[in-house]
């Protein structure tokens, strides 16, 4: 697990997007949980910072509304794309992501 962000760096319903080891990365803080995943929809590669948090659980494309699971990354309505997330760990106020 390497260092990402501060949790009070991610507001509630909001994304940042984090650098590590030369990776970019998007955080989500959906109602409190904190994901990660690849910056740029699978789709088209549309940048996902603008992305809506739609719920706790989903994240929609702000060009084509596909909207994927924040938690595996599956788009229901085009299961051929699927959105790369990263485990995540809080440990106090430190977010921690396993780049794999």
């Amino acid at each position: 697990m390497i260092f990402a962000a501060k949790v009070s760096e991610v507001p509630p319903w909001g994304k940042k997007v984090v650098s590590i080891n030369g990776q970019e990365i998007l955080l989500v803080n959906a109602k409190g949980i904190i994901y990660a995943c690849e910056t740029e929809c699978p789709h088209q590669g549309a940048p996902l910072s603008g992305a809506l948090v739609k719920d706790a659980e989903h994240l929609s494309c702000q060009r084509h509304g596909y909207r994927f699971s924040l938690k595996t990354g599956a788009c229901a309505d085009f299961p051929e794309y699927t959105l790369k997330v990263y485990p995540v760990q809080v440990q106090g106020d430190d977010i921690m992501v396993d780049l794999g």
